[in-house]
């Protein structure tokens, strides 16, 4: 089967990962109406292009934090990727470093902070944190992100419990006893082993993650940390605002791969507001929906300086370990690119709010 697009990459890796692990990655909360309108958002939104314009030599290079990065689209963090391939977060890392792309690790992961760091340390690597209950876990897990030269901390603000994920209700989602939470030791790293009701990650989030957290930690993570603090989990322009206001570095939108609260509203439809509010002094970024090279240039359209994928990285990942995630980077850069020359825009400078409008903009016969 030649694999020429994100859709490609599922189907198969549908065929190889194991029922848990598949249901783990694929599914979202509730009734799963926001997993489906992060990609129905997208098909609503038309693109205007403009043409007679020199696109024969394109840069879509971008710079984030200081950082040059070889194209707008990085991976975001998703938990215990060796389910998915024993190359793991690993070879996603090195997958995004040799496609110049901005790899974060999940505080579950199952390669620790320093493994990862010594594995591909030319990577742009950022650190997604939870807030535990345990404050001293959360602050050792900054200070090691700093001594292992993570670029920033992407705090994770949409789970004070976590969403209702049926599916791993119904399968009682656990790691394999082979694998554990890398970054932790003794309970901590064995905690999503075993589930004594329904799924063991439930479990987990219920004993350990910090439901009372308000904004009064992100002012205490700003001490404790030099690097960038960027919020993932805004969906408001008030929440939008509060960030700026606490000194946030920037946020990414997010609905958590709609995991969290169903019917929220796919991130391509909350990033406008939140443009509008906060766009000229924060670093606005995007997950959630992004399937192909015309995903990438709405969002960019829209506001985003950056967006990230998750889903499609991992089923890259479960094709064929780091080759297969260098294969779809590669595929949805191809097609970015096949954007860019066809709108008329040969920098991401050139890529303008006009050249996307809504369907509803359009007369219907």
């Amino acid at each position: 089967m030649v694999l020429v697009s994100v859709a490609d990459f599922e189907l198969k890796a549908n065929l190889k990962l194991e029922k848990n692990a598949l249901d783990y990655y694929k599914n979202g909360a509730g009734e799963q109406v926001t997993v489906e309108l992060n990609h129905e958002a997208y098909k609503r939104l038309r693109l205007r292009p403009r043409f007679l314009r020199d696109v024969s030599q394109l840069d879509v290079s971008c710079e984030i934090f200081g950082e040059h990065l070889q194209w707008p689209l990085g991976i975001a963090p998703s938990a215990m990727q060796k389910l998915a391939h024993p190359d793991g977060e690993i070879g996603m890392a090195r997958a995004a470093g040799k496609a110049g792309s901005i790899y974060i690790l999940s505080t579950l992961s199952t390669t620790s902070l320093e493994d990862l760091a010594a594995a591909a340390p030319e990577t742009c690597k950022w650190f997604q944190l939870y807030i535990y209950k345990d404050r001293a876990v959360t602050e050792q897990l900054v200070k090691r992100a700093e001594s292992s030269n993570f670029k920033a901390l992407v705090v994770t603000i949409d789970t004070p419990i976590n969403g209702d994920r049926r599916a791993d209700a119904k399968n009682k989602f656990c790691l394999p006893p082979h694998l554990s939470l890398a970054n932790f030791q003794g309970e901590m790293a064995q905690g999503v082993v075993s589930a004594r009701g329904g799924s063991g990650l439930n479990e987990y989030v219920a004993s350990h993650y910090d439901p009372s957290i308000t904004w009064k930690d992100i002012k205490w993570l700003q001490q404790l940390t030099r690097l960038p603090i960027i919020l993932k989990g805004i969906l408001t322009a008030e929440d939008a605002e509060l960030a700026l206001d606490n000194g946030c570095s920037g946020i990414i939108v997010s609905n958590h791969g709609g995991r969290q609260l169903d019917t929220v509203p796919a991130t391509i439809e909350a990033l406008p507001e939140i443009v509008a509010a906060v766009g000229k002094d924060l670093v606005v970024m995007l997950d959630g929906g992004i399937m192909q090279g015309n995903d990438i240039f709405k969002a960019l359209a829209l506001g985003a300086k950056t967006v990230f994928i998750g889903r499609p990285a991992l089923w890259g990942l479960a094709t064929n370990g780091q080759a297969g995630v260098e294969q779809l980077l590669s595929v949805m850069r191809d097609d970015f690119e096949v954007t860019m020359k066809l709108t008329g825009c040969p920098t991401l400078a050139d890529i303008k709010a006009t050249m996307v409008a809504h369907e509803s903009s359009y007369w219907r016969l």
